[in-house]
């Protein structure tokens, strides 16, 4: 194995923010008093559960460069695996905003495969040009 890696961190910006927003919904809720506070308790439940499940999300999503294969695998209880043998590329684009590109991560599109979010893609890119000659 090559390379394993995670996605961006940034990915986790937007749920996160989301989260927060449902704690500080939750919050208010609770310094109202009843009934209020019920309300504000499930908000609260609710930004925990998606924080907890976006983080689980990042942490369980790689990208993987083998011997052989490009392949991005997903989830722990449902496993799935997008992949592209390495012999079938012909050539490897590499996509970044101007925010991609100061917070270093992009989108890789290396045949069928297209992967976003990926840190150092002009590194993944390079990597995967020189195994797959």
């Amino acid at each position: 194995m090559f390379l394993d890696a995670r996605r961006h961190g940034v990915v986790l910006v937007r749920p996160l923010a989301r989260a927060s927003v449902f704690a500080a919904l939750g919050a208010i809720g609770l310094a109202v008093g009843w009934p209020a506070s019920v309300a504000g308790g499930a908000f609260l439940l609710a930004a925990g559960l998606v924080a907890t499940l976006s983080v689980w999300r990042w942490d369980r999503t790689h990208v993987v460069v083998t011997g052989d294969s490009l392949l991005v695998e997903q989830g722990l209880v449902r496993r799935r695996t997008a992949s592209v043998r390495l012999s079938r590329i012909r050539g490897v684009e590499v996509e970044q905003s101007l925010l991609g590109r100061v917070l270093g991560y992009g989108t890789v599109v290396a045949g069928e495969l297209e992967i976003a979010f990926v840190p150092d893609p002009s590194g993944l890119s390079g990597l995967v040009q020189d195994l797959s000659r």
